[in-house]
């Protein structure tokens, strides 16, 4: 859930600028290059998600929730604060940037 937590974020930051995505990693990637905010984190919940949602072979200790929530909590609370001060003028620009992302290795 921590996970979902800051995906769900990322979503309103992208539907805030106008921008529908229905991808999780597009997502990471929309957040990266368009917004110069590191995904890394983000990439990590979700790794972490789909290790325990999926896989039976793991631990996890009340600590471990601790500071999965605490970690969702601080970039929650970034990202809403960047939400907070975008201007109309920047929302904008950013629905109108020709965002060029790196093409794969089959393109």
């Amino acid at each position: 859930m921590a996970y979902y937590s800051m995906y769900y974020m990322v979503l309103a930051l992208l539907f805030k600028t106008g921008i529908k995505c229905e991808n999780h990693s597009g997502a990471m990637i929309l957040l990266e290059h368009l917004y110069g905010i590191d995904s890394s984190q983000l990439a990590t919940a979700k790794r972490e998600r789909i290790d325990r949602q999926y896989y039976v072979d793991f631990a996890i200790t009340a600590e471990d929730v601790r500071d999965s929530i605490e970690e969702a909590e601080a970039f929650c609370a970034d990202l809403l604060d960047f939400m907070e001060h975008l201007h109309q003028g920047e929302i904008s620009c950013l629905r109108e940037e020709d965002v060029r992302l790196p093409e794969g290795p089959d393109e």
